[in-house]
């Protein structure tokens, strides 16, 4: 049976959504430092990693065991998200793809850290639920808290 127009239109509602709360979840999980969920939130051979090359994680449990070693260093960790920008894939509706920008507000190593980042992603619906296929962290910035207001205006754009 051919999905109709409206139905079509619907799933995609649907599938944004869905996914809008997949980085909701992960953005409360990572705060609360709750690996158990965090693993979920990841398809079963999902991959998180960051651009500079530091992280790389591939599988659940990897991703898992590299957040908690990144935990024994994180205290106070407040992230929040700003804009998410969502394609889905018009060829294949169990996949798409995003770009999330971020802030957090943490306490790393005992020192108060202000970030900017941005999230490249790569969603998949497995088992019928969107998950993080793959996740890039880019790093935009990051200042000591103190140092933000003296140092914020000589960023530059990378």
């Amino acid at each position: 049976m051919k999905e109709t127009e409206l139905a079509r239109r619907m799933r995609q509602l649907e599938d944004r959504l869905a996914i809008a709360q997949l980085q909701a979840r992960y953005t409360v999980h990572i705060d609360d430092h709750d690996l158990a969920n965090i693993g979920e939130l990841f398809a079963s051979d999902g991959r998180f990693r960051s651009a500079d090359g530091v992280m790389d994680a591939h599988g659940r449990a990897a991703v898992c065991e590299q957040f908690r070693v990144r935990f024994a260093d994180l205290g106070f960790g407040f992230h929040v998200t700003h804009d998410h920008w969502i394609e889905l894939d018009p060829t294949d509706p169990d996949a798409a793809s995003g770009v999330v920008s971020s802030h957090a507000e943490v306490v790393w190593k005992g020192q108060p850290i202000i970030y900017a980042m941005r999230y490249h992603d790569k969603y998949v619906r497995e088992e019928s639920a969107w998950h993080f296929a793959d996740r890039v962290l880019h790093f935009l910035y990051s200042l000591p808290a103190d140092e933000y207001m003296a140092a914020l205006p000589t960023i530059r754009r990378p």
